[in-house]
């Protein structure tokens, strides 16, 4: 073992002796040739090739590296921007009920606009409503609170919607609230 560790030892000394040399002779110095054996020649190409190999490695981890940092950053952004949109869900639904049980007046059309204008810039930010109402029941995105005896729907359909669902891109930030058909 420890003549594998001192010849080992010799063959980093003579790659570094060699290294300095192609240093120097890259920098301009006049450097004199010494004649190598052909296997010390191979043990500095080995050694050259496994630092070339650390070098693209380390490249690579680092490119990846890059890619996961922008993937988190991206993500953490939509996690902020859920969990703003998830504070205005409760405001755009109440606003939804006031407007179903609204008596004709002509302030009901300035809360109609305001309630279309809140929706808009939702959609804007890639937010959309989840279909419910006749779809088959999936748990994905709705959230169920009981059944009902339905003429209207198939067994396992969505009969009633009590609070809307909404996703944000791909993401279910709040699953529909709904009853199931019997």
């Amino acid at each position: 073992m420890a003549k594998k560790k001192k010849k080992f030892k010799e063959k980093e000394e003579k790659t570094e002796e060699v290294e300095k040399k192609l240093t120097e002779a890259a920098e301009g110095e006049v450097v004199e040739a010494e004649m190598v054996s052909a296997e010390e020649f191979e043990g500095v190409m080995v050694a050259l090739a496994e630092k070339e190999n650390d070098v693209l490695r380390a490249r690579a981890d680092f490119a990846n590296y890059k890619k996961r940092i922008e993937r988190n950053r991206v993500q953490e952004r939509q996690d902020m921007k859920g969990d703003i949109i998830k504070r205005f869900l409760p405001v755009l639904d109440d606003m939804l009920r006031a407007l179903q049980n609204a008596p004709e007046d002509s302030w009901v059309d300035g809360i109609q606009l305001i309630y279309r204008k809140l929706e808009g810039v939702l959609e804007s930010e890639n937010m959309t409503r989840i279909e419910a109402e006749g779809v088959e029941f999936d748990p994905n995105f709705h959230e169920a609170i009981g059944e009902v005896e339905s003429d209207e729907y198939e067994s396992g359909q969505v009969a009633e919607v009590l609070q809307e669902g909404y996703m944000l891109g791909e993401r279910v930030i709040r699953p529909a609230m709904v009853r199931v058909a019997a």
